[in-house]
């Protein structure tokens, strides 16, 4: 709708996890960077950041770099209950009638890393929201999953993306065991005043356009009412183009991103 008025190919604020248009801060530079070396390790890495600020879209470009040498399987960990984890990651595996008993089902996803480990081929798992794999058993799942090992080398990398809350529940003396199997962590913050004016510019020129679009007082506020989050930024910059657009505004001012931040509910917030 907006697109050819601001001379845009596409929408530069599309809220799906799009590889392309990742913005690659100092902090999502460092996060790629330890996400690489994990998976190329075959080592378990834990990725925390709040909630919006580009975990997902790190993993699929993370995806997007392996080569055929890697398998991505990814789960999501509000989609299996209690007990249901491996069950799940067995059927990803192609294991054919995965068994109702725990042990015989370890053995059945052993048998398939080490066939595939045979075939020069590293299984990818990577798990999304993995703060709400429910209960204790989830994370146990887990650090029995980490037992399926060589006496010299892993068979598996395994990604777990979470918020904060994720850190946390596996600080508790239960999971002690699982957290020291986690070789690489890094926590994902947000973007600062100057990272969110390249952010912007740097979505805006993935879409197709080289011009300044916003000014100066509207980026400091898109800043402060997203606190940095880019899920946040793409929600207020998208509503703001649609906005301007509506209004006829050749550039985004201030005056709308305090219109669209009123229609969030930010300005109570923020008064």
């Amino acid at each position: 709708m907006f697109e050819s008025f601001y001379g845009l190919e596409k929408n530069p604020f599309k809220k799906t996890p799009d590889p392309s248009f990742l913005y690659y801060s100092k902090g999502h530079k460092e996060a790629y960077a330890r996400l690489h070396y994990a998976v190329e390790e075959r080592e378990i890495i834990l990725l925390t950041g709040e909630v919006g600020c580009g975990k997902t879209t790190l993993s699929r470009a993370l995806m997007d770099a392996l080569d055929e040498t890697y398998i991505p399987i990814v789960m999501v960990g509000p989609l299996f209950g209690p007990g249901e984890l491996l069950t799940h990651l067995a059927h990803r595996l192609n294991v054919t009638e995965p068994s109702l008993l725990r042990i015989e089902l370890m053995e059945q996803i052993g048998s398939k890393f080490f066939e595939l480990y045979q075939e020069g081929l590293c299984p990818v798992i990577i798990i999304d929201e993995a703060q709400l794999i429910p209960g204790r058993e989830g994370l146990d799942e887990l650090r029995l999953l980490t037992n399926l090992q060589l006496d010299d080398e892993n068979l598996f990398s395994l990604v777990l993306l979470g918020q904060p809350e994720l850190r946390e529940r596996l600080l508790s003396g239960y999971n002690e065991a699982f957290r020291q199997r986690i070789g690489v962590q890094y926590h994902l913050g947000v973007l600062n005043y100057e990272e969110v004016r390249e952010y912007l510019r740097f979505r805006l020129t993935k879409a197709g356009r080289e011009e300044p679009l916003f000014t100066e007082p509207a980026m400091e506020e898109l800043h402060r009412f997203s606190n940095g989050v880019p899920r946040k930024i793409n929600n207020l910059a998208s509503s703001a183009l649609l906005e301007g657009f509506g209004r006829g505004a050749v550039f985004i001012d201030r005056d709308i991103i305090l219109s669209v931040a009123k229609d969030y509910g930010l300005i109570r917030l923020h008064a």
